[in-house]
C-alpha cells in the first residue's frame, strides 16, 4: 500500500548536475527522515544525505558543497539536486523514508561518463 517513486537518473557528463526525485504515497501516515543512500559497484550501500521532518540535515563527506537535499512535506516528496557530478558519483540511488517502519525506493541509476 506504501510506494517509493523516484525519478531523475540518467546519464551525465562529468561536472553536469541531476535532481532526483522521490515521493511516498499510499497508507503512510507519518514521515519522520526522508534521504537518499547509494551504492555502486563493489562497495557497500551508503547514506548520502538525510534530511529529518524539522529540517536536520545529514551529508556524506563526500558531497558537501555538491549535493543539496529538500523535502517538500505536504506532498511527502523529498529531492536531491547534485551538482559536479564526477565517476564517483556513479551508483544507484536509493530513497528511504523513516515513518512507523522503513520504506525503501526502487532505486535509479546514476551514471556520470563523458
Amino acid at each position: 500500500q506504501v510506494q517509493l517513486v523516484e525519478s531523475g537518473g540518467g546519464l551525465v557528463q562529468p561536472g553536469g548536475s541531476l535532481r532526483l526525485s522521490c515521493a511516498a504515497s499510499g497508507s503512510i501516515f507519518s514521515i519522520n527522515t526522508m534521504g537518499w543512500y547509494r551504492q555502486a559497484p563493489g562497495k557497500e550501500r551508503e547514506l548520502v544525505a538525510r534530511m529529518t521532518y524539522g529540517g536536520s540535515t545529514v551529508y556524506a563527506d563526500s558531497v558537501k558543497g555538491r549535493f543539496t537535499i529538500s523535502r517538500d512535506n505536504v506532498k511527502n516528496t523529498v529531492y536531491l539536486q547534485m551538482n559536479s557530478l564526477n565517476s564517483e558519483d556513479t551508483a544507484v540511488y536509493y530513497c528511504n523514508v523513516v515513518s512507523s517502519r522503513l520504506y525503501w525506493g526502487q532505486g535509479t541509476q546514476v551514471t556520470v561518463s563523458s
